[in-house]
């Protein structure tokens, strides 16, 4: 396993980095973060650059980068944006992987091409009042209508939903209390007539929008359904290690600027007559600090190694998911620590990663779930 950028991958780096430079400098992402505007535009000049198209083969129109090189386009971009690396990661694992593990042969061939292009926004509508973590809860119904399907059911807490052209969608088609069997998946426009929308304000993630999703008469033709009638489940799995490795690979990135913000603080800030970071508890903090997003980093990157050489992965995605999200919390708790009033301040990136940073202990499966999965693997 490489654990050192070849000289490609070290090109794209910097073609992110003039990226993001030119798209989404600091004070544009500060700017869009404390007036909570999504940076979508972004979408189509990602597909321009080339970067949505890294992961997915070319007989889609696709560059065929492996996983190695996508986390690592990920993880910088996050460093620089989380705004862009998540908008991007979304387009990925929402979208686009979905449609490659499960979608339809039509679906793929009318879909990813403007994908690719950065053209479509995908939100991926899971959650529900009763159904989370324990996705097998899932209520909203989806019934056979004049040769199609009629959906009715509530989402919540679903990213980008008002803004996506499509919502997939994990509907029952199984009896009721029929558990992690009879889950079924579609593909929703979100023109669909019976769409009701409502946001919900929330502490962090500013550019990332959550919708309140009201599913009352929704009408779909029969070729809305993705993948096998019944197999939502064994669907949603085949793309976890996908979207784990994107949040691990966001995570890091995120908690590596939030090191280098309090390291460079510590270095300029005195007191007592000198640097901040001359006094061994401060020291010792930043050691601890930059030990935990490298073991994050590691775990991520071997995840990567993994996906690409086609090898069963589901302990070291919740691993990886796992370590990132405690490292990011832990390093912007401590960063927030080191730079006191200054990171307090709404001028300060450090809180920003603060506020972000408690959303991947539990969004997207929490922590303690990865330690349940992590146990089950290891045959416990």
């Amino acid at each position: 396993m490489r654990l050192e950028p070849s000289d490609e991958q070290r090109q794209i780096l910097d073609s992110v980095d003039r990226f993001m430079a030119r798209q989404l400098p600091p004070a544009e992402t500060r700017r869009r973060d404390r007036e909570q505007d999504p940076p979508y535009h972004l979408l189509r000049s990602m597909g321009d650059a080339g970067f949505i198209s890294a992961p997915f083969p070319e007989a889609v129109g696709g560059l065929g980068r492996p996983w190695t090189t996508v986390v690592l386009m990920q993880e910088r971009m996050a460093s620089l944006g989380l705004m862009a690396a998540s908008l991007f990661t979304r387009t990925v694992t929402f979208g686009g992987m979905a449609l490659m593990s499960y979608g339809s042969e039509a679906q793929k061939q009318a879909l990813m091409p403007a994908l690719i292009r950065g053209e479509l926004l995908f939100a991926f509508a899971l959650t529900e009042p009763g159904a989370g973590t324990d996705a097998a809860a899932i209520e909203t119904r989806a019934e056979r209508h004049d040769g199609g399907w009629r959906l009715n059911g509530r989402k919540t807490w679903i990213s980008d939903a008002d803004r996506a052209d499509y919502i997939i969608m994990p509907c029952r088609t199984g009896p009721r209390g029929g558990g992690k069997h009879g889950i079924s998946m579609f593909l929703v426009p979100r023109s669909s007539p019976g769409l009701h929308m409502s946001v919900l304000p929330k502490a962090g993630h500013n550019c990332m929008p959550s919708w309140d999703v009201g599913v009352d008469d929704v009408l779909l033709p029969d070729d809305a359904l993705m993948g096998e009638l019944g197999a939502g489940m064994r669907h949603m799995q085949s793309t976890l290690h996908f979207a784990r490795a994107g949040q691990a690979a966001s995570a890091v990135g995120q908690a590596q600027a939030a090191v280098d913000l309090a390291l460079e603080h510590a270095k300029t800030r005195r007191q007592f007559g000198q640097a901040l970071g001359n006094f061994q508890v401060i020291a010792h903090m930043l050691a601890d600090m930059q030990t935990r997003v490298d073991l994050a980093r590691l775990m991520l990157y071997h995840l990567a190694s993994l996906i690409d050489a086609g090898l069963p992965c589901r302990k070291e995605s919740a691993q990886a998911k796992l370590t990132a999200a405690e490292a990011f919390h832990f390093i912007a708790d401590r960063g927030m620590q080191i730079l006191a009033s200054a990171g307090y301040s709404l001028d300060s990136d450090m809180q920003r990663y603060w506020r972000d940073s408690r959303l991947y202990m539990f969004g997207e499966g929490p922590v303690e779930l990865q330690r349940n999965l992590i146990a089950r693997e290891m045959g416990l």
